[in-house]
């Protein structure tokens, strides 16, 4: 919003110039380049039986949304509970990483891309899991959510001293 209401402001344009160019125009590529597995697995030949590479992938995918959904469901939990209103979530997935809804994210699409490889179409499009990854720990998700958090939720610092910033891994005792 900020980033749209910036450019409307300095631009002059309207909102719906600014939706065009910001949200069309930017996340557009962006999101056709992320979901290439997706793409690839339709061109494929689907006469073909699953292989131990599919089921593996369609197992990694699953597990993904799993992480993910368990994820974002003890975070709406934690955020509708007024007791807990400026403090940081450090329990169920969230004790073993920081983004745990990111983690899940993240797998999802290296499943789809494992499923998009063992159906011979894939093969090209490991950038897009890799973009995938790397944005969300490096670029826009991770790097924007933890500076804003560091900010604003006090015990944020000792959280990151102790809990994985990405991958799940058993938290550091505490200083």
């Amino acid at each position: 919003e900020k980033i749209m209401a910036g450019a409307m402001k300095s631009r002059g344009w309207t909102f719906s110039t600014a939706a065009l160019v910001m949200v069309f125009g930017l996340q557009g590529p962006l999101l056709w380049f992320a979901s290439l597995p997706a793409q690839a697995g339709l061109l494929a030949d689907h006469g073909a039986a699953l292989g131990p590479l599919a089921i593996a992938g369609i197992a990694v995918a699953l597990a993904g949304i799993v992480f993910e959904t368990v994820a974002d469901m003890q975070l709406e939990a934690f955020r509708a509970n007024p007791a807990k209103k400026g403090q940081v979530l450090d329990t169920g997935l969230w004790r073993y990483t920081r983004h745990p809804n990111y983690f899940g994210d993240a797998v999802t699409w290296w499943g789809i891309w494992l499923v998009a490889m063992a159906a011979g179409t894939g093969g090209w499009s490991v950038l897009s899991p890799v973009f995938l990854t790397w944005t969300l720990t490096r670029w826009s998700g991770k790097p924007i959510l933890e500076k804003s958090l560091g900010k604003s939720r006090p015990g944020y610092a000792d959280y990151i001293a102790r809990t994985s910033g990405f991958l799940p891994w058993p938290p550091k005792a505490s200083a």
